[in-house]
């Protein structure tokens, strides 16, 4: 494979199978001609290519046979290659994919009950039923798990819910919509099942992002909306069992982060090889290569760290530390490496037809969600000194 030569010098992905690695080839491919042709333009104009589902989901990245372990799951570092290699090229492309197969499917399968993750996850994986998880509120974010305002009231079999959420990516394209919200009966945490069409549903999407531009983030308003008890994830009762399942997830930011740098070190190393001022390429320059290299240390390093942290939980090893540092650390890393790529591509490092401008753009909307820097480095401090510096 040649997705990986560059940025992956301590060759992680040599550990993965044959059959991984013609899989992943494949959605190179894919990404090569039916995406990165069209992103500039999707980019300027805020268009989400949702039609890429469908591509996507005929490629058969998840559910192929052949990809399987014998206990029916997928080998954690392909699946983090396949998050790399999505937002190597984009990042609002790998949000639409990533938003289905990795969280909504991660929570109704470890959210909901036996029956319901029999009857749900085939359709998830072929894209038949799409969704999205909403948790977060326009008020309640690094505090949500206290301050969760979302109301679920049971009545029989019937739960009313109300309440709003906000920055919801995938929402308006999305067939049902994973709603946490607090139970007024004992304070707990419940997630349910809310169709988009559902009466008492209002979905309008948040404009003028200057990240992640193709993605549909949305504002979501429930007003008495009704659910039948069916329709509730089963093993979800309480925030405890809802940190659970998001901290399975925790790498993926990880493997987004270094993909993106990744591209962002392609992009300038390309247009460095190709720009010439005094007679020469930039590229053979000393602080053209100085930056490169640095580029690259942050991109091969962040890999690194993904590669571990996935290690790490798929032994149900690491604490919140250790998922936290990772984010923290690699968000720091993509920052600097995406302005660095703008740096070597001067002023055409600004223009929307050159890649870096994307990942400059989308580092920002990385750097703050799945917890912010300052909440992640609290967390550490917290493992490191054994004392809580949280106020609350």
């Amino acid at each position: 494979m040649t997705a990986f030569t560059a940025t992956d010098l301590f060759g992680f992905a040599t550990e993965l199978s044959e059959v991984e690695r013609t899989k992943l080839h494949a959605l190179e491919v894919l990404l090569d001609e039916r995406v990165r042709p069209h992103l500039a333009d999707w980019w300027e104009r805020a268009e989400c290519p949702v039609h890429l589902r469908a591509e996507l989901a005929r490629l058969r990245l998840e559910d192929d046979p052949d990809l399987l372990r014998e206990d029916g799951m997928l080998n954690p570092h392909y699946v983090g290659f396949r998050h790399f290699m999505m937002a190597r090229c984009d990042l609002s492309v790998a949000t639409l994919y990533g938003g289905q197969v990795g969280m909504f499917r991660t929570v109704v399968r470890e959210g909901g009950s036996a029956e319901q993750r029999a009857r749900l996850d085939p359709l998830i994986v072929s894209f038949d039923l799409t969704g999205c998880f909403a948790l977060t509120e326009p008020d309640h974010g690094s505090d949500v798990a206290r301050g969760l305002e979302t109301s679920a009231t049971r009545s029989g079999d019937t739960w009313r819910l109300t309440g709003h959420k906000r920055w919801i990516g995938n929402a308006a394209l999305s067939d049902v919509i994973v709603v946490v919200a607090k139970d007024t009966a004992d304070g707990t945490a419940k997630a349910f099942l809310v169709p988009r069409e559902a009466p008492g549903v209002t979905i309008s999407d948040v404009g003028s992002k200057l990240s992640l531009r193709m993605v549909r983030n949305a504002d979501i308003r429930l007003s008495d909306v009704k659910i039948d008890e069916s329709q509730r994830l089963q093993g979800i009762d309480s925030f405890a069992d809802i940190a659970a399942i998001l901290a399975s997830l925790r790498p993926v930011v990880a493997w987004n982060a270094a993909g993106m740098q990744a591209g962002a070190y392609e992009a300038a190393l390309s247009y460095a090889r190709e720009r010439h001022q005094f007679g020469r390429p930039i590229a053979g320059y000393q602080l053209i290569q100085e930056k490169l290299a640095r580029m690259l240390g942050n991109a091969t390093a962040s890999l690194a760290m993904a590669a571990r942290l996935t290690e790490l939980r798929s032994r149900h090893q690491g604490g919140d530390e250790h998922s936290a540092l990772t984010k923290a650390w690699v968000s720091d890393r993509l920052r600097e490496t995406v302005a660095l790529a703008r740096d070597v591509c001067g002023g055409e490092g600004i223009r929307i037809a050159n890649d870096v401008a994307r990942y400059f753009a989308d580092a920002e909307a990385v750097y703050t969600y799945e917890g912010t820097r300052e909440i992640n480095s609290l967390i550490v401090g917290r493992a490191a000194t054994g004392i809580s510096a949280f106020t609350c």
